[in-house]
């Protein structure tokens, strides 16, 4: 399973879910993650299948978690969400969200 980290922010948008999509830089490092994870074909394009991916808020084994069920695109994304604009990202569509947060 991929496990990405975010910001606090946006961390606790997508656990309301307000924030419907994650943004990650075109670059070769997640191109090879998200083909790892079955989201990018051998061509390099995304493909339509959709994977659980675990987002982090932090580096530790117990930083607050989210599990989500997600699909990859090759888009521009919202400025209100972290995008620059004009600028094409990998884009995460959030499906669903589950908080793994053990809370006390």
């Amino acid at each position: 399973m991929l496990v990405l980290t975010i910001r606090k922010k946006w961390f606790e948008m997508i656990l309301s879910g307000e924030k419907k999509e994650e943004y990650r830089e075109i670059k070769q490092y997640y191109k090879s993650r998200f083909r790892t994870a079955g989201m990018i074909d051998q061509y390099g394009l995304p493909t339509i299948l959709p994977a659980e991916i675990t987002f982090r808020n932090g580096y530790s084994a117990d930083s607050p978690a989210i599990r989500a069920k997600c699909t990859l695109d090759i888009k521009t994304g919202r400025p209100e969400w972290g995008a620059e604009p004009g600028k094409e990202y990998y884009v995460l569509r959030i499906e669903s969200a589950v908080d793994l947060t053990k809370r006390t």
